[in-house]
């Protein structure tokens, strides 16, 4: 090793040593799945999938969430190796080599003459046929000078799944289980059609993939500058719709920009005219093709990416075929326990659908599908409250034709007409806090709404276009109002609902609440899966999408979740996110622990109480980030086979920070580890709160938190999240060359320790 060479490692272990939270990570990375496929296949049929990823070498497990269905691991595919490639680009030079000498004494040559050596040369010398399938997947990749190299898709298994008959259609989730833990969720489809993947290479008319018969589900991926086209035959008067899912299957991309694979659809006749196109289906961007057929023939589908995109995650399935298709529905939900019928429309609906008499007894979100005559619709949303409702009664469209509201309510309207206003007039007291929302985009309708509340005399009091909800994490455009206002004085006022394009249609609807304020909460619990060794603690992060104004203490607690978990932390008034920690058992009973978190809090003179949903903070193109939802939270632990560090609960907490002071707390460390050796360092710490000193006690060690007398504001609360690290002794040597700095080692994380600023 050079001079440079020596310096450069040398800089770049200190680089390590002087920022130790780097290390703070797992000590084995889990596997992670960035694609399945096909993602889904038929209820009956057993198929094989690829899944891709990376560090899924050591799989040992595949598991698909639900009834009816099984997940076989069949083998592992991966990168070649370096050592491989070397060797065998070193067997083809000897087998050209070989060939090139034969024929300059009259033997025969040639590529065939130069293969069949090289096939010849590498079972001589060993070589697999795995290692030189992974030879030609490796040219192959670089050969495509289109291809970028993706270091989070470079592994993949195959996997053979079996679907039982009776499955339940719909998204299940499929993970991959290894001795470094659990894998993310990543979905996988159930599907009622039958399936048919993509034939190589299809990417023009005269190669398109030949379809055997409709209705049919397309399977593909889409590789950079790739177009995929599929053949089949039609009927005059056929009502064809092409349903894409597309960016459903994979909802974000980190490193990707608009952030999923944004598929676009077009239908050519067997003249090569376009007939039909779709790039999305009005706010959702996976597209929905519909075309009534003109002309019995064949006909063309081409699918591609929007700007000629692609790599191994950009995966679709198109369901083809005259299937059965909601486009709207009125009203969007009903009251708990009360039967509404509901309007259908769309396309290849049965007669006896187009209306449906429904009620819910549970409140929230539910799902609607609507069956055809091959398979059922895709689930619609449908919302079910608990207050008085109303429908919405045209004309009310000015100030003197309001309709009439008596609080609290939910209408159910719709804007059916471009530049239409519903107008509504209630009555209200002074001092009463009113609030309106609408519930529309969030129920698949494509109004983006705009509230407007004004007095009797018009004049305009408050107003709201846009309002987030950072529960509904596959939403990227927060296209409902929320108007939140104080009601200055006794008397009537007129609340306006309209589009803020001027838009509107039948399929405009809308649900909007009028009442006083309701204030409540939901929780979401990220990550979604925990990988831990035994005993460790983890930081996790509890997000409170307040309502309605309330901003109260939540209480957080684990419920119906095995023994030996512990949770550390508080959700203080106010704040909308907190970092807390888990504790894990150090030998739990089961590798796979499935977890709940419950929030409980005082509104109103009531107790609240709120199951924590699972979710995964998933990245959009660089910046952006969603709290996406997930089936179950769980904990895969790998049991510890030697003491771990066992820190114990802290006593007088929260802690105590005055401005400008310290406050001291004692700390239990792990046996056989001098304390004098152990630095603590604070994990994103709030401005203006630091460790001062960490000073050796009797079995442990006193560590002191100082609070900025300018930087640390009173009233401040949260979690102190600190990370232990053992500086090991350097090795004493008699050697003249400079030694290699000695790294520290984890020793994970500290409960988290709940904090207060207070007054000087």
């Amino acid at each position: 090793m050079n001079r440079l060479s020596r310096l450069v490692v040398f800089c770049l272990a200190m680089l390590l040593s002087a920022a130790p939270g780097a290390l703070a990570q797992p000590w084995r990375q889990p596997p992670q799945i960035g694609y399945v496929w096909p993602a889904g296949g038929q209820q009956g049929k057993t198929i094989e999938v690829t899944v891709g990823g990376q560090r899924l070498a050591s799989a040992n497990e595949v598991s698909i969430s639900g009834e009816g269905i099984q997940a076989e691991l069949v083998e592992y595919i991966g990168p070649i190796r370096q050592k491989d490639l070397n060797q065998i680009r070193e067997i083809s030079r000897e087998a050209q080599k070989q060939v090139q000498a034969e024929a300059k004494n009259g033997r025969r040559g040639g590529l065939l003459a130069v293969r069949r050596r090289f096939l010849a040369l590498a079972k001589e010398k060993g070589i697999t046929d795995k290692q030189l399938e992974a030879f030609n997947r490796s040219r192959k990749q670089r050969a495509d000078k289109k291809r970028q190299l993706n270091p989070q898709l470079v592994d993949s298994l195959k996997v053979r799944i079996t679907i039982a008959a009776d499955a339940e259609p719909g998204i299940r989730t499929l993970r991959v289980t290894s001795p470094t833990g659990l894998s993310n969720p990543i979905c996988f489809c159930v599907g009622q059609l039958p399936d048919l993947r993509e034939t190589e290479p299809n990417n023009k008319t005269l190669l398109a993939t030949k379809v055997p018969s409709l209705p049919i589900v397309l399977n593909g991926q889409i590789m950079p500058g790739d177009v995929d086209c599929f053949r089949f035959t039609a009927r005059r008067g056929q009502k064809l719709v092409a349903d894409v899912s597309a960016r459903e299957l994979v909802p974000y991309l980190a490193d990707a920009v608009p952030g999923w694979f944004q598929a676009v659809v077009t239908l050519y006749d067997a003249d090569g005219r376009e007939v039909a196109f779709a790039d999305d289906f009005r706010f959702d961007p996976d597209p929905v093709l519909l075309y009534q057929v003109a002309n019995d023939g064949e006909y063309v589908l081409e699918i591609r990416d929007s700007i000629y995109r692609g790599r191994e995650d950009f995966v679709y399935r198109i369901a083809v075929g005259e299937l059965p298709f909601v486009s709207s529905i009125f009203p969007l939900g009903a009251r708990r326990g009360e039967k509404a019928t509901v309007a259908v429309d769309g396309w290849n609906l049965l007669p006896d659908q187009l209306k449906l008499d429904v009620s819910f007894n549970a409140i929230g979100c539910q799902s609607l599908r609507v069956r055809g005559r091959t398979c059922s619709s895709q689930g619609i949303p449908f919302a079910v409250g608990d207050l008085p409702e109303q429908r919405e009664q045209e004309r009310n469209d000015n100030a003197s034709s309001a309709g009439k509201l008596t609080l609290p309510r939910i209408v159910n309207g719709r804007i059916d007409r471009p530049g239409d206003w519903d107008v509504f007039r209630f009555s209200a007291r002074g001092g009463d806090e009113i609030v309106a929302e609408v519930n529309a985009r969030r129920l698949g309708s494509p109004l983006d709404s705009l509230l407007r509340l004004t007095d009797t005399s018009g004049r305009v009091l408050a107003v709201n276009d846009d309002h987030e909800d950072k529960g509904e994490g596959m939403v990227t455009h927060h296209a409902d109002s929320v108007l939140s206002f104080a009601i200055p004085s006794t008397g009537e006022y007129l609340l306006w609902l309209g589009d803020t394009q001027h838009k509107g249609g039948r399929e405009y609807s809308y649900r909007l609440r009028v009442s006083r304020a309701r204030p409540d909460f939901e929780l979401r619990v990220v990550p979604s899966v925990i990988n831990a060794r035994g005993g460790m603690t983890i930081p996790i992060e509890v997000f409170a999408l307040r309502k309605d104004g309330f901003s109260g203490k939540i209480a957080l607690r684990l419920v119906d979740s095995p023994e030996g978990f512990t949770l550390a932390g508080w959700l203080p008034a106010g704040q909308d996110k907190a970092r807390l920690t888990l504790t894990v058992p150090g030998k739990p009973k089961d590798k796979l622990s499935r977890l709940h978190l419950e929030g409980y809090a005082v509104v109103d003179g009531r107790e609240v109480r709120r199951r924590a949903v699972p979710a995964d903070n998933m990245m959009q193109a660089f910046i952006y980030h969603h709290l996406v939802p997930a089936e179950i939270w769980i904990a895969a632990i790998e049991p510890i086979r030697w003491n771990q560090p066992a820190w114990p609960d802290y006593a007088d907490m929260p802690l105590t920070l005055k401005p400008g002071q310290t406050t001291s707390i004692h700390v239990k460390t792990p046996r056989g580890r001098q304390p004098k050796q152990i630095r603590f360092e604070l994990d994103n710490p709030p401005e203006g709160i630091e460790i001062e000193k960490a000073a050796p006690a009797a079995g442990g060690a006193i560590l002191t938190f100082r609070a900025d007398a300018e930087k640390a504001k009173p009233g401040l609360k949260g979690n102190l999240i600190v990370n232990a690290f053992w500086h090991r002794p350097a090795p004493t040597t008699r050697t003249t060359q400079p030694q290699r700095p000695v790294r520290p080692v984890s020793l994970g994380v500290l409960p988290a320790m709940p904090f207060e600023i207070v007054g000087k």
